[in-house]
């Protein structure tokens, strides 16, 4: 009975146990962070068996397939590397406490059931869970007053595109009598696109969500977010949520809202263009790193939109294939920024601080530079592959000119990674970096720069074949 639900009861259990622990015995916060990543560890484990081959469970109103499965691995393993980053980041005696990673695991949950939803309820459900935890993580400084700002202006947002999207779902609810995808999708057959009542529960739905993945014009909050929240947040901000939300995005279009293709993939192209526009562009003035980062996350999510405007399996196996490349390409540039300190050990953003790192710190900017690539889509590094996926399922599709405005976006958008790589290695050295040990964070970069790398490309099978699977429930 419970055990295709068994990653997410070992996640919730262990949560309150540790939080339990935490508030019981004092100088926990060690042993909470590592029980943390070997209870994330542990679910992706459980993700063998019946937590991906049972189907619609529950009355339908989740679903234990290889789509949520493959999705919960990706998040699973973001959340535990998100963990052993803020290991060597926050300050030892204030901040890195027990509650962190409990948040990170009741975030971890909730993200779990987004992708496994089936059911309109059960997706708010889920995406509350995930957003209540946020919201307290981009304020966790309590210091500092950016963090502060952050979680207050993510808060304030959140609710606003909550209402949003509870509005999409109430007239969905009002106009087709259920709340599950396949009785939505049923509604849609019968009605068509001829009913006001169900386009603009699509509307405001698809909007909902549009903010949940930072799609534009529904991505102003991101930049500030990523700047005013702690760094080791933000890298998780970029990444598990980004993927929850794109999934859930998928299946609700290719499932629940699949009659009306032609309805929802007007909205989506828009988005997608505006979002890998705006998100190039907008990044050519940036002087922090962490808002470059933001506005990246922002133009990644344009592309990903391209092969979810493809729609059908293939489409699907694009969107999948693209976000499991861009949480390590993310992650690891985001690992670069946690090594960038100062000799006192301040943490620092600027741009022109990287000026000269090649001299300084060559391995370092090695890694970073391999990062800014990949994440352009330059060949022959492993970036490239994933764009050309989702630019062939949308070429399949008949969408030629979306395919062809992304490939133009890609070459805008090139810019400013390349920026940063002329900022490292051509620029006159600025004063040198502090070195701290963090062998942990340090091999997590290598592993992440060597799946970007062009030996990536060996990858292409297996997950190709992941993704597949992942993708053939789609229906």
């Amino acid at each position: 009975m419970f055990a295709p639900i068994l990653p997410e009861l070992l996640l919730g259990t262990g949560g309150i146990v540790l939080m339990l622990v935490a508030a019981f015995w004092r100088r926990t916060s060690s042993f909470c962070h590592a029980a943390a990543v070997a209870l994330l560890v542990a679910a992706c484990f459980a993700l063998i068996g019946p937590a991906q081959t049972s189907g619609p469970i529950y009355g339908g109103i989740l679903a234990a397939d290889t789509f949520s499965a493959f999705g919960k691995l990706v998040i699973f393993l973001s959340a535990a590397v998100a963990i052993i980053a803020a290991h060597g980041w926050f300050d030892r005696d204030f901040e890195h406490g027990a509650e962190y990673p409990v948040l990170l695991l009741f975030s971890a949950v909730g993200m779990a059931v987004m992708v496994s939803a089936r059911d309109l309820i059960t997706l708010y459900v889920g995406l509350e869970l995930q957003s209540l935890a946020a919201y307290v993580l981009a304020s966790y400084r309590r210091t500092d007053e950016r963090s502060a700002e952050a979680g207050l202006k993510y808060f304030v947002l959140g609710a606003l595109a909550s209402g949003i999207l509870l509005y999409g779902i109430s007239l969905l609810y009002g106009f087709t009598g259920t709340t599950g995808f396949t009785g939505v999708a049923a509604a849609f057959v019968r009605e068509g696109t001829t009913s006001i009542g169900l386009l603009f529960g699509l509307v405001f739905l698809l909007a909902g969500l549009a903010f949940k993945i930072s799609a534009v014009p529904f991505h102003m909050w991101t930049p500030d977010v990523y700047e005013g929240a702690p760094t080791p947040v933000t890298a998780f901000f970029a990444s598990a949520p980004k993927v929850a939300a794109l999934l859930l995005s998928t299946r609700v279009c290719l499932e629940a809202l699949a009659p009306a293709t032609e309805a929802w993939r007007q909205i989506v192209i828009f988005a997608s263009l505006a979002s890998i526009f705006l998100g190039a562009i907008a990044a050519f003035g940036q002087t922090n790193v962490k808002r470059l980062l933001a506005y990246s996350s922002i133009n990644n999510v344009g592309f990903v939109l391209i092969g979810l405007a493809a729609g059908g399996r293939a489409g699907a196996q694009s969107v999948l294939f693209y976000v499991a490349v861009y949480v390590v390409m993310t992650l690891g540039a985001f690992l670069c920024v946690l090594k960038l300190r100062e000799e006192d050990g301040t943490p620092f953003e600027s741009l022109s601080r990287l000026a000269g790192l090649s001299q300084t710190r060559p391995g370092l900017a090695l890694a970073l530079a391999i990062f800014m690539f990949s994440l352009a889509g330059i060949p022959p590094l492993f970036g490239f592959w994933p764009k050309l996926m989702v630019f062939q399922a949308a070429i399949n599709a008949g969408l030629v000119p979306l395919a062809v405005a992304g490939i133009i976006g890609t070459v805008v958008g090139a810019y400013y990674y390349i920026k940063v790589v002329k900022i490292m290695y051509f620029d006159e050295a600025a004063a040198p970096l502090g070195r701290f040990r963090a062998p942990i964070e340090s091999a997590l970069i290598m592993v992440a720069a060597v799946i970007v790398s062009p030996l990536g490309y060996l990858l292409i099978g297996p997950l190709g074949t992941l993704t597949a699977n992942a993708a053939s429930v789609i229906r």
